[in-house]
């Protein structure tokens, strides 16, 4: 059976594109047309990353850190960050995307890490703000969408390193996980 069809879509490409579209209009009215430097946490917003750069007019820097939570499951863990492929951001304006905002712990931690790094400003982006699972009082600064607590794989977003690859976002059901498995 092909994964597009076990799951049950949640966002398809042309409500993604048109998601990503805002959020680059909404950068630009913010930023106008001030150098920027977008620092992506790896591996979930490596495709937002690509889709959106190709969007901004502004002067664009790229850095990646790595941050992950979820290391071979469905709930998330103690957060490992890995900044060694970090830019220096000192005096500079930062965006930091995600792809999810979930409990919001790795976007407030690698907020921290890199104001230790003495940017100009910091900004913050989400691809997916998962409703109702926050445990932190922080709030992204920009969202692309929201979604209810569901368990969603495609667009970046994974389940044990899969499913990156889609085009869209589904939701992994416990089926799905059981056909997963059994494959």
């Amino acid at each position: 059976m092909e994964t597009a069809e076990i799951l049950k879509i949640l966002l398809n490409e042309q409500q993604i594109g048109l998601g990503i579209d805002r959020l680059a209009m909404q950068l630009k009215k913010h930023y106008k047309d001030n150098p920027i430097t977008i620092v992506a946490i790896m591996t979930g917003s490596l495709v937002m990353l690509a889709d959106l750069i190709r969007r901004l007019e502004m002067p664009v820097c790229i850095s990646l850190i790595q941050a992950s939570s979820y290391r071979g499951g469905t709930k998330s863990g103690d957060l490992l960050v890995q900044d060694h492929m970090m830019l220096d951001i000192k005096d500079r304006d930062v965006l930091l995307i995600d792809d999810i905002f979930d409990t919001g712990r790795t976007l407030v931690e690698v907020t921290k890490r890199l104001a230790d790094m003495k940017p100009k400003t910091i900004r913050t982006a989400v691809f997916l703000n998962k409703l109702g699972q926050s445990v932190v009082t922080a709030v992204p600064d920009f969202v692309v969408f929201e979604i209810p607590n569901e368990f969603v794989v495609g667009y970046g977003l994974d389940y044990q390193d899969l499913y990156r690859n889609l085009p869209f976002v589904g939701v992994l059901e416990d089926s799905d996980l059981q056909n997963h498995l059994t494959a």
